[in-house]
């Protein structure tokens, strides 16, 4: 279980400004479900979910880098969750997914040439003896937007993204189970997302050097 409070480069839980989120985002004193519920939500609202741009440089993609931004993709806020975790001696992993998003944004899923997205990021916790995961990704406020439910974290039940909308259509499926993880595998990742999106891979888009991509200037251009 050592390997799941242990700082790591991607969840570098020992760095000063993961250390400070953690403290001022939960409680002292509270059940170790109190503050891995309180840390959900600090990040699920705290950040908007922003899924045009992804920077997969690794130095991008630290905990303490990210708490630079207001805003994250799944990846991004499953990481930072998951780090704050670690902070308060909670244990804590990555666990990744394929979901199959029937709302996509058309944009988005125009670029992407599907509806299927891939790596989708997920935190567990280790509570009570059980492995728990929630994905902190949607904000309250887009949730709002797209007529769902925000998703609501107990920390004793698995709390990943909703299947249905409030009107009952389909919204949200897990097609694929990575696994999980002690920190982001990013070899992996981008092994993934070059198999499911080589257009992506192109010169000016993707490619070994940049790692970085910004969906609003390819919808710009497309």
């Amino acid at each position: 279980m050592n390997q799941y409070l242990e700082a790591t480069y991607f969840l570098d839980c020992e760095h000063e400004s993961v250390r400070r989120f953690a403290e001022e985002n939960s409680s002292r004193g509270a059940s170790a479900v109190e503050k891995a519920v309180q840390l959900y939500y600090a990040v699920r609202d705290g950040f908007i979910y922003y899924p045009y741009r992804f920077d997969l440089r690794r130095e991008s993609l630290k905990a303490s880098r990210l708490l630079k931004k207001t805003d994250g993709n799944c990846i991004e806020k499953a990481i930072v969750l998951a780090a704050s975790a670690r902070v308060v001696a909670i244990p804590s992993r990555l666990s990744f997914y394929i979901v199959k998003n029937h709302i996509a944004a058309e944009k988005i899923e125009r670029i992407l040439q599907t509806n299927e997205l891939v790596f989708h990021g997920v935190t567990e916790f280790y509570l009570n003896d059980k492995w728990v995961k929630t994905t902190p990704a949607f904000n309250y406020q887009l949730c709002k937007f797209f007529n769902v439910e925000p998703l609501e974290f107990d920390g004793s039940h698995d709390a990943i993204f909703q299947q249905y909308d409030s009107a009952g259509n389909r919204f949200m499926e897990y097609l694929h189970d990575y696994g999980s993880y002690a920190d982001m595998p990013h070899d992996k990742c981008i092994a993934e997302l070059q198999k499911h999106y080589p257009h992506l891979f192109s010169v000016g888009r993707i490619d070994g050097d940049n790692l970085v991509l910004d969906l609003r200037e390819l919808a710009a251009g497309s």
